[in-house]
Order: structure tokens, then C-alpha cells, then sequence
């Protein structure tokens, strides 16, 4: 799964991948991400966007929030077949604007958790596969929310966890947002694991595993080696 990652970089960082983006405003650094926050997303295929939205899909179905808590990732395998996300996949696909993410390794015998960070060897910004939904609270308000896509973990990530977050090329960027013309098969497709040997993980201090802290040093290094 995804349960916590990382938006350090400036919005424009991304412009040079999506172009003709729509930057408004500006990003404010987030070092530890949590469900129900909110993240910044591109939508859009003619016009693409960025976009706040909060983390926990509520389909336009639900009746009430709580679900969102719930539906913070949407597995690949499994994402035509379940109601809460089908119609979002063809309908309301997004990308999720990220640097980094987090996983934790609890070792034989029960001892605590280790926190991990993952992120590309460049440093680089890059976005995960995501889907959006609009829903509408019984007084009137309108919330749009997100859910990211996971698959099964690549060879650096499968040490600490077995899912991990889709990460789109951005040569695949315009496709997913091309919610009229995309072939659903080849969606499909790209809905991959990413290629380890282009990413790097090191282990961080149980600091991250507060939400209160949002600092630099949530992705500081513990002294570790490198995976």
C-alpha cells in the first residue's frame, strides 16, 4: 500500500513533463503526507491542471465521508472490477504529485517497525497514478477527493513491503489523463511496477511516524546503508 509520501518540489518542477500545465499558486512543502490530508494533483487532458484534493476517495455514492479513510488506494489488479473506483477510472484519472514515499519493515520476531524512504536516485519530482471522485454532502458541499493506484512492489521496495504506489513515466502522463481517447488495455498496462534500478530507499527515524511532524527531517537519513 501507500500510506504516507512526500510534495517537496515546486509546482513548476512538473511543467516541463505536462505541457501547457495551468500552475496557480504554489506548493507548500509537505515532508509526511497522511491519509485525509490534502495533496496536489494534475487533472485534465485539454487544459491539465493542479489541483488540491483530499486523500481518501468518497465516491459520488457514498453516504457520508468515513469511507474515504478507507479508500486511500486503489489496487491496479482489481480497479475495473470494484464500484468504488471503476467509474473514476474511466471517467476521472489524476496524477499525483510526490517525490518520495514511505514504507515500513517490521523484522522476524515482532520487533518495531522501520520506516523507509523511497524516491528516485536523480532527486527528481514524478507522479503517482492516481483517480479522483466529486462528492456532495447532504448540505450542499461539494468535496473532491483521490486514491492511489498500487501494484505489486519492485525488487528494491518487495524487501520492506510487497505493494507499492504506481509511478508513471511521464512519457505516460498525457495518456492517463486522456480520459476520451486512452484504451483502457493499455492503462492497464502501464499500471506497473517501476523499474528499481532508476530509485533508491534508505532507512528514516521513528520522527515520521508522528503526522504532526512535517519537517526535512522526516526524510533525513538514520545511520544506515543504503538500499
Amino acid at each position: 500500500m501507500c500510506g504516507r509520501f512526500t510534495q517537496t518540489k515546486k509546482v513548476e518542477d512538473y511543467a516541463e513533463d505536462v505541457p501547457d500545465l495551468r500552475v496557480e499558486g504554489s506548493l507548500v512543502p509537505s515532508y509526511n503526507i497522511a491519509p485525509t490530508q490534502t495533496v496536489a494533483c494534475i487533472v485534465g487532458e485539454t487544459s491539465p491542471i493542479v489541483v488540491p484534493l483530499r486523500w481518501g476517495l468518497i465516491p459520488e455514492w457514498a453516504r457520508d465521508m468515513t469511507i474515504g479513510a478507507r479508500l486511500i488506494n486503489a489496487r491496479a489488479e482489481t480497479i475495473t472490477q470494484k464500484p468504488s473506483f471503476r467509474e473514476s477510472f474511466k471517467k476521472r484519472r489524476c496524477l499525483v504529485l510526490a517525490d518520495g514515499f514511505y514504507e515500513w519493515q517490521r523484522p522476524s520476531g515482532g520487533a518495531r517497525k522501520t520506516p523507509y524512504y523511497f524516491r528516485m536516485q536523480t532527486g527528481r519530482g514524478f507522479a503517482f497514478a492516481g483517480l479522483w471522485a466529486s462528492w456532495r454532502d447532504p448540505a450542499g458541499t461539494t468535496v473532491e477527493t483521490c486514491t492511489i493506484i498500487t501494484t505489486a512492489a519492485n525488487t528494491l521496495v518487495q524487501p520492506v513491503h510487497h505493494r507499492m504506489p504506481v509511478i508513471l513515466p511521464p512519457a505516460e502522463y498525457r495518456q492517463w489523463l486522456a480520459v476520451e481517447s486512452s484504451d483502457p488495455n493499455e492503462l492497464l498496462s502501464a499500471l506497473a511496477p517501476y523499474p528499481a534500478n532508476h530509485m533508491e530507499a534508505y532507512p528514516v527515524s521513528e520522527h515520521v511516524n508522528h503526522t504532526k511532524n512535517n519537517e526535512s527531517t522526516c526524510i533525513a537519513p538514520a545511520p544506515e546503508t543504503m538500499l
